[in-house]
């Protein structure tokens, strides 16, 4: 079963966490780059979590663009293939602040977020993570 799946199992009530983390992990992602100079990564902020935007497939990508005004055929959007474990591990330690990735977001009932806690993102940038007890030694 691919990551959409897992995600639609997860809504409907039948999937598993565990599994729906792996396959995130295991996936290949199209996160699309930011407009601006920086050449980051597109991204937004809700509830105090800045969310990377990262989709499934090119469809979901070209309706995310849709979804924010963008005609597919006169604008191309650049985007950057990664594992979703490379992604979490690698770039969210680079990133300032609580960060999540957001799968899908334009895809209504196949959406879902994968939040900055302990078991998705590295423990010393999740929020969720107990302080270190040996400072408080």
């Amino acid at each position: 079963m691919g990551l959409a799946e897992e995600i639609s199992a997860v809504r409907g009530g039948s999937g598993h966490s565990g599994r729906l983390v792996g396959e995130f992990r295991r996936t290949a992602l199209l996160v699309p780059l930011s407009e601006g100079d920086d050449g980051g990564l597109m991204s937004g902020w809700q509830g105090g979590v800045r969310w990377i935007y990262a989709f499934t497939d090119e469809a979901a990508l070209a309706r995310f663009a849709e979804a924010r005004g963008a005609d597919a055929k006169t604008r191309e959007w650049e985007f950057l293939s990664i594992l979703g474990a490379r992604l979490v591990d690698a770039v969210i330690p680079t990133v300032e602040g609580p960060t999540g990735v957001a799968v899908d977001v334009a895809c209504e009932g196949g959406s879902m977020l994968f939040p900055p806690v302990v078991g998705i993102v590295p423990g010393a940038y999740a929020v969720d993570a107990e302080p270190d007890r040996s400072e408080a030694v």
